[in-house]
């Protein structure tokens, strides 16, 4: 088309598939000033009313458009579709705009008798102006046959809009303000719609298949469709949380549209105050509290069994045996009124006749708009030797489900006083939104809940159960996950027992965090225990565990701090790779000192060698080693913390567990520390001299009789008669067989008397005793046997020298 010329149909704009789907048609732009007159009389208006601009200025608009008739009355809601048929007049809204009686823009259809042009159908929008001047009213107008005159049929979304030079005064302004004239009407199809209204030149009126906007006319769409589809395209809004646009809605849904915009704030309320936090109580209450008192007086919840516990569980369709538990109840009622009745923990399952049945097998709500004093009965029936009728019956019922990804997770009741309105279909519908929206929140605190378990018996699986006491020492430990990453990380401790009445301590810290590292934990700490267990030296046993490292793959490094504690010599060797030094607490002045260790590479670095140091220790010192974890904050130099460590260890304490949890106290406050912590304290005891006894025995067969005799004698001599004969017994065993195995060497014999008796028997043969399934009239092989029938503890390892093998008896109690 072109610029600054009128036609009178406009050019097709079509869709893909053929059908015409938008075109334009010219406007007639009439303004009215205050007094009713005509101020402006257009191009478009003087070709579709036949009358000249001359003529039509100055006078009043009723003149120029008279009403000659009425609308006719709208036909009843009788499910036909037949649409309006022509009527004379612009009818009630049309008139009351021209004289002043509509605040707000209107549209219609109407039959308008005009000067020279005899009846014209025309489409009309007239919108009240409101600002210093004296025009009052813009009346738009169109000619209802335009938008059929291609065949496409009734069309979804009209739009006028005005061209930058048009006689009409101001005709820019109110290009730029068509969001204000149509307000739900977007930003970006109003910048559209003018810049193609000022490339032609000339008053336009859009219409659209795909769109609606809110001044549509009733042109051949009857009234009882379009409330339809508007009232179910509100739902559709309403049901996704959105909005509900001004456009689906009319003068007579003013009360409807209130109790939408209501509905929907309370929602936004609602999603607002849940969900604030991933603790599954914690939200289970915050979905109670924020629905009483303002849409119920009585919620009470709950949730299947599983979720409770925060296990995992089949997701099928809940049956009678489904067990529910009642996680919360909130009520407006006085106090204790529903406690004793209903208690909060309470389990059940619901039998298959009541409506919560219903609700939890369908997915869907069930509104009961009043208990009826049958079904009240039939619900007390569950609850044994409880009457709740009281409490139910008359009153209004809405049972909503609580599910995610179609899950039922559990349900909850909402009961309404007697005398409040009963719960309608739109409570029926804001039930299930709210529901909807509590269910996803539950299921992310279910599922976190859940993955939280598991995370933690994982870790606790692959943390060891150190005893408090072993030989020659006391010790405490503590465990804590990053705040940030749940309980699943590569920090690890361990105390292995040693041959020797000797302990090795081990801290180590796997680098990074997942189930990755924790199972690179898992797989080192393993190999530290089985080295341990192998008596290596703490250099050497760094030294395979790199290897090791090595050949499960480079994608992680650990750093490890190794110490082996021996109780009767008074000493530690302690290595270390790459690991934060440990603190060593003086007992004699209180001092505490982190300890000068050789750094050494991380584990996984490869190629690096490691070197031990040997420190003595005194009874009452105490060894602190932890990860980097509890000493290390983001933005923070390590030393300060390092030397909060040292402070902290060497305070008084009345325990051990005292003591660690002076260290924590201390160091996890510190803001910032997002990484596991590993805590291993260890208060070195010591053995004395007197408790510790050792002979050497010749390799002579007649020799085991002189081990037999200088063990009872110095059992007696400890007071411990009561384990003579099986310490006889067992010694005399195991120095036979290492006479026999040996190689000239003279055989050690030691007897340590510490929590329990032990007795080891070394020589210089390399070749470890195995266990073997000896038969009564087998010469050999029963020695073994022999201990592990006895001992309460047995096993052997390699020396230096040779091996080494041991037993321990449990002490009597002392009276």
């Amino acid at each position: 088309m072109d610029r600054g010329t009128e036609r009178d149909t406009p050019p097709d704009d079509r869709a893909p598939d053929g059908t015409a789907s938008t075109g334009r048609i010219p406007l007639a732009v009439v303004v009215v000033d205050r007094d009713g007159l005509v101020s402006h009389w257009s191009r478009g208006a003087r070709r579709l009313f036949a009358l000249p601009k001359e003529e039509a200025l100055g006078r009043p608009a009723v003149d120029l458009l008279p009403v000659t008739g009425a609308l006719p009355e709208e036909p009843e809601e009788t499910g036909d579709e037949e649409p309006y048929g022509t009527c004379d007049g612009p009818g009630p809204g049309l008139g009351a705009s021209l004289g002043g009686g509509l605040s707000y823009p209107a549209a219609g259809r109407a039959r308008l008798a005009a000067d020279g042009a005899g009846r014209v159908d025309v489409l009309w929008w007239a919108y009240p102006l409101v600002g210093p001047g004296s025009e009052r009213l813009l009346v738009l107008a169109a000619d209802a046959d335009g938008p059929h005159t291609d065949g496409a049929g009734t069309f979804e979304r009209i739009a006028p809009g005005f061209a930058r030079h048009t006689d009409l005064p101001g005709a820019e302004d109110l290009a730029r303000r068509l969001p204000e004239i149509l307000p739900s009407m977007s930003v970006g199809d109003s910048a559209r719609i003018a810049a193609q209204v000022l490339e032609l030149g000339y008053p336009i009126l859009e219409f659209s298949q795909n769109d609606r906007v809110p001044v549509t006319p009733d042109w051949g769409v009857p009234r009882r469709a379009e409330r339809r589809e508007r009232r179910e395209r509100a739902a559709r809004a309403l049901a996704a949380g959105e909005p509900v646009p001004a456009e689906l809605l009319d003068e007579s849904e003013d009360l409807e549209y209130a109790a939408v915009r209501e509905r929907l704030e309370f929602l936004n309320e609602v999603s607002s105050r849940i969900g604030t936090s991933l603790d599954l109580a914690r939200t289970i209450v915050e979905v109670s509290k924020a629905v009483v008192p303002r849409f119920t007086d009585v919620a009470g919840t709950y949730l299947r069994e599983q979720v409770v516990a925060g296990e995992g569980f089949d997701e099928g369709v809940p049956d009678t045996t489904t067990m529910w538990h009642r996680v919360a109840l909130e009520h407006t009622d006085e106090p204790g009124r529903w406690d004793d009745v209903v208690p909060v923990g309470e389990a059940m399952p619901f039998p298959a006749h009541t409506p919560f049945f219903q609700c939890m097998t369908t997915g869907e709500p069930v509104l009961v708009p009043r208990i009826s004093e049958e079904m009240g009965h039939a619900v007390a029936s569950q609850f044994e030797k409880r009457d709740i009728r009281p409490l139910i019956t008359g009153r209004s019922m809405l049972v909503v489900p609580l599910k995610a990804r179609q899950v039922v997770l559990g349900f909850m009741i909402l009961l309404r006083h007697p005398e409040r309105q009963v719960f309608n279909d739109m409570d029926r519908v804001t039930g299930a939104e709210l529901a909807a929206r509590a269910g996803l929140v539950l299921d992310n605190a279910r599922m976190y809940t859940y993955q939280e378990n598991v995370a933690e018996t994982l870790q606790d699986s692959m943390l060891p159960h150190i005893p408090p006491r072993m030989a020659g020492c006391d010790i405490a430990t503590r465990y804590l996950p990053g705040t940030l990453l749940g309980r699943i990380g590569g920090d690890w401790f361990d105390a292995v027992k040693l041959p020797g009445a000797r302990t090795a301590f081990v801290v180590g810290d796997v680098m990074g965090h997942g189930l990755n590292s924790a199972a690179m934990m898992g797989q080192l700490r393993t190999a530290v225990q089985t080295m341990a267990a192998l008596d290596l030296p703490p250099a050497q046993l760094l030294r395979n565990l790199d290897d090791l490292a090595q050949r499960l793959g480079d994608t992680h490094l650990a750093t490890c701090l190794y110490g082996v504690y021996d109780p009767i010599a008074s000493e530690l060797c302690l290595a270390n790779a790459g690991h934060i030094p440990p603190v060593l607490v003086r007992a004699a002045d209180g001092r505490s000192e982190l300890l000068d260790l050789p750094t050494g590479a991380p584990i996984g670095v490869g190629g690096v060698p490691f070197e031990a140091v040997r420190l003595p220790v005194e009874a009452g010192d105490r060894l602190v080693m932890c990860t980097d974890g509890l000493v290390e904050v983001r933005g923070e130099d390590i030393g300060v913390g390092l030397a909060t460590l040292c402070e902290s260890a060497a305070h008084p304490a009345a325990s051990m567990d005292d003591a660690c949890d002076t260290i924590i106290r201390a160091l996890n406050t510190r803001g910032g520390r997002k990484d596991d912590v590993a805590l291993l304290m260890a208060r070195l005891g010591g053995i004395e001299p007197d408790d510790v006894a050792e002979w050497r025995i010749a390799p002579e067969p007649s020799e085991a009789g002189r081990a037999r005799a200088v063990v009872r004698e110095q059992l007696y001599e400890w007071g411990l008669p009561k384990l003579v004969d099986s310490a006889e017994l067992m010694v005399s065993e195991l120095v036979t067989n290492a006479v026999l195995h040996s190689h000239g060497r003279p055989v050690a014999l030691r007897l340590v008397r510490g929590d329990t008796l032990l007795c080891e028997v070394e020589d210089d043969d390399h070749e470890l005793p195995t266990l073997l399934n000896a038969r009564p009239t087998d010469e050999f092989g029963r020695g073994l046997r022999v201990v592990s029938t006895l001992a309460r503890e047995w096993g052997t390892s390699r020396t230096a020298a040779g091996k080494s093998v041991w037993f321990e008896l449990t002490l009597p109690r002392r009276r």
